[in-house]
């Protein structure tokens, strides 16, 4: 159901950092799996922008989950697989734009994050509507002292006790734009990424997004010290 939460994953430096009239959006995921309410930060007012633009424009409604990687994530809004066939390789499918990279060190690959797929290209620039969710595992404090040497980046003390108790992706940071977050619907995520998959990660029995819409605004509440 809709209504298990997972507000508890919002950074508070993230929460408070939100201006006091600034209004933050969501949109509303329905799969047959159930909705996902999902967060959009004002951090990333491009990918915010452009990903309430494709909703409001019913743009990924009736596309595939077709890249679904247990532990790893769930991909979704190639528009070539509204129509695909069954065993159709999928994943090229695009809107003929990128957006702008926009990357943040306070924005990062924790479990339920949105973030946008991209190709190689050397500015890191996101595709203009493929995206994908984490679901990701948890990590040992050696995993992510491996990590940091492989990647060149220290993680703050938050960080890694996120990605220790929550889970994540973390190798990812900084390559690819986290905009958003699912705080309502986590189980969602869970199920649609243990579905079975053929050899190229597309679901055998598809998964599709029946709709999204925008969610109701709202403001950031005052954190009492």
């Amino acid at each position: 159901m809709l209504k298990k939460s997972i507000f508890l994953l919002i950074p508070l430096f993230f929460l408070v950092s939100f201006k006091p009239k600034e209004k933050i959006h969501t949109v509303i995921m329905n799969t047959k799996f159930g909705p996902m309410k999902i967060l959009l930060y004002n951090g990333t007012p491009k990918h915010r922008d452009n990903f309430m633009k494709l909703t409001n424009e019913h743009f990924y409604d009736s596309l595939l989950f077709h890249r679904v990687i247990k532990n790893f994530m769930i991909q979704g809004g190639d528009p070539d697989s509204k129509h695909a066939k069954p065993g159709q390789m999928l994943g090229g499918g695009d809107v003929g734009y990128r957006v702008d990279a926009e990357f943040n060190t306070l924005l990062f690959h924790k479990k339920g994050v949105l973030a946008a797929a991209r190709d190689e290209n050397p500015t890191k620039a996101s595709s203009g509507c493929q995206f994908y969710i984490v679901q990701g595992k948890k990590f040992t404090d050696s995993d992510l002292d491996n990590i940091e040497k492989q990647t060149g980046r220290k993680m703050s003390a938050e960080q890694r006790e996120i990605y220790k108790t929550i889970g994540g992706t973390p190798h990812l940071d900084m390559g690819y734009t986290v905009y958003g977050e699912v705080i309502e619907g986590i189980n969602v995520l869970d199920s649609i990424a243990a579905v079975k998959t053929d050899k190229t990660d597309r679901p055998l029995d598809d998964v599709r997004i029946i709709s999204m819409k925008q969610g109701k605004d709202f403001k950031p509440k005052k954190v009492k010290k």
